[in-house]
């Protein structure tokens, strides 16, 4: 029960992070590690199929399709 605590205080702190960078790549990465938490909050409720999809899609799909764009555009938020 203690481990699923701290996976959730990270998730929670991950995002509050997302929300106040200004470095639109830092926030990129910081989705990421809220995915990557999302997916072994998952495992740890015996859910395998929805942490795998997750690490797939939360950790590196979407974070790597949102990278691209913000390299496409404006790295700094104004």
């Amino acid at each position: 029960m203690i481990i699923e605590i701290a996976i959730l205080f990270v998730i929670v702190a991950s995002s509050i992070l997302a929300l106040v960078q200004r470095d639109l790549m830092r926030a990129v990465i910081i989705i990421g590690f809220q995915g990557l938490g999302l997916a072994l909050l998952y495992q740890r409720l015996l859910a395998a199929d929805v942490a795998i999809t997750q690490a797939i899609l939360g950790s590196a799909l979407i974070p790597g399709l949102m990278a691209i764009t913000v390299l496409k555009t404006r790295r700094y938020q104004e």
